[in-house]
């Protein structure tokens, strides 16, 4: 009988856990950059504390799954990965992703990660459908989740205000079957 593969661990990055001792590397990201991507809340840095309270809080839920995003053989905390809102009885969740360190964007993390958290989204815990929101002025996680396979599905207009501005909130959608059409064909 051969062995089954790691499902956690990719050529370039592996989903684990988060630890409290992750609570100050993600504090550091809690600026205005970073969080006006991450989040619809207006932006506010967390202290350590608050980052600590809020992985607790991670872990009493059965509703989200959420894990570190750490090089492959490595501990350093590159992100984070969120499958969110788990609805067990209907398959489906969203799915939420954040590389923390600008130095580290563009260098194909977030890439590997989604595609790591997909495949435990679909084959481990047999979900059907995943969901992901994006800002429309968030045009790198735009064309990351298109990359992914994603279908637009429609737009919570002008959702968000940032800076005087009214952005929309795209919605995406990806079902098992075009994900598994997807993944035949890479």
């Amino acid at each position: 009988m051969t062995n089954p593969r790691d499902i956690l661990r990719g050529d370039v990055v592996r989903l684990d856990a988060l630890r409290d001792s992750d609570a100050s590397t993600i504090a550091s990201w809690q600026q205005s950059d970073f969080l006006r991507f991450y989040d619809t809340a207006p932006a506010r840095p967390s202290s350590e504390p608050e980052v600590v309270k809020w992985l607790a809080e991670l872990r009493k839920t059965d509703r989200t799954i959420g894990f570190a995003i750490r090089p492959r053989d490595g501990e350093r905390l590159i992100g984070t990965l969120e499958l969110d809102e788990i609805l067990w009885p209907h398959r489906v969740c969203g799915i939420g992703l954040a590389v923390g360190n600008p130095d580290d964007w563009g260098r194909g993390y977030g890439t590997r990660a989604a595609q790591l958290g997909l495949a435990f989204a679909f084959d481990e815990i047999n979900l059907y459908r995943v969901t992901a929101t994006v800002f429309a002025y968030n045009s790198r996680s735009i064309a990351l989740i298109e990359k992914l396979g994603f279908q637009r599905e429609g737009a919570f207009r002008q959702f968000i205000q940032r800076d005087g501005t009214r952005y929309d909130m795209l919605l995406y959608g990806l079902l098992r079957p075009e994900w598994e059409h997807q993944r035949s064909q890479d």
